[in-house]
């Protein structure tokens, strides 16, 4: 069994935001189980997240990454921090407004 830690000290940019959710991508499309690898990347970038500019800046990546995943499962990605045992500051849905985030 293959266990990955991510330690993050500082703001991270979309690419790494992107990179720590990618492997979430398979239960955003397809439902099943949520693999380890995403929630410890939803966990990572949660703990770098902790300003309302950090917050607007990882929704917008989040959005603008989705945006882009054909055949999303906008459902499925709402339960994804409940799942993960963490929780989002803001609702991941197709008509969240970022800039609104506080």
């Amino acid at each position: 069994m293959l266990f990955v830690t991510v330690h993050v000290d500082a703001t991270l940019t979309c690419e790494e935001v992107t990179e720590l959710l990618t492997p979430c991508i398979s239960y955003a499309i397809l439902g099943g189980t949520v693999p380890e690898a995403c929630c410890e990347g939803i966990k990572a970038v949660d703990a770098v997240s902790n300003t309302v500019a950090e917050d607007r800046a990882t929704c917008s990546c989040i959005m603008d990454g989705l945006s882009h995943i054909l055949l999303i499962n906008n459902d499925l990605v709402a339960t994804l921090p409940e799942a993960c045992g963490t929780t989002c500051p803001y609702k991941i849905t197709p008509t969240t407004d970022c800039s609104m985030v506080d």
